[in-house]
């Protein structure tokens, strides 16, 4: 594991993302950063097609009914 600087402000602004989304300070930065990655990898693809494709993979049922 490594240390990431980033600047105050933006450490705020991940602390208080944090608390809206119900994360830790790291996993909101985690989150944050990964998104990132995806959309420069994928920049066609809205934030949405990024996490239904993330739930895709994780095999994650969007459809609302119960497993079987």
């Amino acid at each position: 594991m490594g240390i990431v600087k980033i600047d105050d402000e933006l450490h705020e602004d991940v602390r208080r993302a944090s608390a809206v989304m119900c994360r830790s300070i790291n996993a909101q930065a985690e989150f944050w950063m990964k998104i990132g990655m995806l959309a420069e990898a994928h920049p066609t693809l809205s934030f949405n097609d990024i996490v239904k494709r993330q739930y895709a993979l994780a095999e994650v049922r969007l459809d609302g009914a119960a497993a079987a």
